[in-house]
């Protein structure tokens, strides 16, 4: 079942936390993802999330909260994207493509069905 996933990353690349939707087209907004957020805001370096149908980029809704997840959070954080052919990395604005992913991404492929 192919469907969107979110992995909050600490450091040395740990998977401190994931959520899943029911869907390839969405992550609804969740209370528990907020919570888990902040209550790991301190250790926390990358928020990570699929698109397994795409787009293959950051979409209007993502870059948004985005925005909103630094707002909150008082500080840049590293957002990534992982799509069945890519990881992309947002920082500071800028977005990469990155070609060698840390070992995680393939847990996220997997968790999301591709």
């Amino acid at each position: 079942m192919k469907r969107e996933v979110c992995f909050l990353i600490g450091a040395n690349d740990t998977v401190l936390w994931s959520d899943a939707s029911t869907s390839p087209l969405a992550l609804p907004d969740s209370r528990a993802r907020w919570e888990a957020i902040w209550q790991r805001r301190a250790e926390l370096v990358e928020i990570a999330h699929s698109h397994p149908l795409g787009p293959e980029r950051f979409s209007m809704e993502d870059i948004t909260t985005m925005r909103a997840l630094d707002d909150a959070l008082g500080k840049g954080c590293r957002f990534s994207l992982v799509t069945p052919t890519q990881y992309l990395v947002r920082g500071e604005g800028e977005v990469a493509v990155v070609a060698s992913p840390p070992a995680w991404v393939a847990a996220l492929r997997t968790a999301s069905g591709l």
